[in-house]
């Protein structure tokens, strides 16, 4: 391999002679006419209910809500990363509104204590015993608010209920109520007061999403909008759409979605490159391919499709892969970003046909 890398469009260039795909080469699935195997219209209807409630809020943005209602279908994690003001919070706020389940806010502070989140013992002189008094933790959706502002100890106690939905206090083990999801957010930009969270808590993110500034016409629809409102709350009428059940069985539905064996393959493949690739310090580990595999079936059912393609594949890459590789020191002082080498890996591993 050689170590040249054209910043603009070529992107890494291999010595091994692989072709170069491009998403022309992947095949046509839209104008296909096929019966699906899964009854997929009830989800479809739920999902188009949700969009449009998002979309009486939010201006566009309609690649990130897509990747959220991706992620509460493969019943992921989602990390939302922007700068202030881009919605990210009232975001999560409204995604929350649109589902009927507990939902909890928590803000993250630099005196934040694992307790504080967690729960913690509580002693009852009536009964002179001590009680468990659960945190915001518990709860079937989670907003974690600014979640690089906490220190490592309390970083530290979301490992395990993030991955095993569950929390382990004074040997006693709670199980968190499906579905439990958390939405955390964080300002990239801002280093002041803040902690670089562990690779370890990074990994059980499913996603992470990079909100980008809006356009010039969704800026004056957003001003437009706001001016329209005269005071009024910005979630007031917003409407239930999906209950707990219906998240369940959505999320059942979603895992039988089929995946031919070469894309199985194909996902291997591009996540093996990640851990040889010259311009990565660390490459994903097994987790991430399940991340893409479940992501891509989660893709396929937000399209209608029983059955997983390329473009699934693709995109999911790099919201799954972006905050589980590390860019090598020396390509991150050129500019490189973890982006730029995912996209080209994807472009170069061969899709199956």
């Amino acid at each position: 391999m050689t170590e040249e890398f054209n910043n603009s469009t070529e992107g890494i260039n291999l010595d091994k002679g692989v072709q170069v795909n491009d998403a022309s080469t992947a095949p046509e699935t839209d104008s296909i006419n096929f019966t699906s195997r899964i009854d997929l219209g009830g989800l479809q209807q739920s999902i188009d209910a949700v969009k449009a409630e998002i979309s009486s809020v939010i201006v566009g943005q309609h690649k990130m809500i897509d990747q959220l209602l991706v992620a509460i279908l493969s019943n992921g994690h989602v990390l939302l990363e922007g700068v202030p003001g881009v919605a990210k919070t009232i975001t999560a706020k409204l995604l929350a509104k649109t589902l009927t389940l507990d939902f909890s806010r928590i803000q993250f502070t630099p005196d934040l204590m694992p307790s504080d989140i967690l729960g913690t013992s509580v002693y009852d002189m009536s009964a002179s015993k001590f009680n468990f008094k659960k945190g915001p933790i518990f709860s079937n959706f989670v907003l974690i608010d600014e979640i690089n502002r906490a220190p490592a100890k309390t970083q530290a106690a979301l490992f395990e209920v993030m991955e095993e939905r569950q929390i382990t206090i004074e040997g006693t083990t709670h199980a968190m109520e499906a579905p439990f999801l958390v939405i955390a957010t964080q300002n990239p930009i801002e280093q002041e007061g803040t902690y670089r969270l562990p690779e370890a808590q990074l990994d059980r993110f499913l996603f992470k999403i990079v909100i980008d500034y809006p356009k010039l016409d969704e800026e004056v629809a957003i001003l437009q909008r706001e001016n329209a409102l005269h005071d009024r709350p910005k979630l007031e009428n917003i409407k239930k759409i999906l209950s707990q059940a219906d998240i369940l069985k959505y999320q059942g539905i979603v895992k039988h979605i089929v995946i031919e064996p070469q894309l199985i393959q194909y996902i291997a493949k591009i996540v093996t490159n990640t851990r040889e690739n010259a311009f990565l310090y660390l490459g994903a580990s097994p987790r991430a391919s399940i991340a893409i595999l479940n992501a891509a079936k989660g893709f396929a059912a937000l399209r209608g499709r029983d059955f997983v393609t390329p473009e699934d594949i693709k995109d999911s890459a790099i919201p799954v892969l972006r905050h589980r590789v590390m860019v090598a020191p020396e390509r991150e002082m050129e500019g490189l970003t973890s982006e730029q080498i995912i996209k080209q890996i994807v472009d170069t591993v061969e899709i199956p046909r």
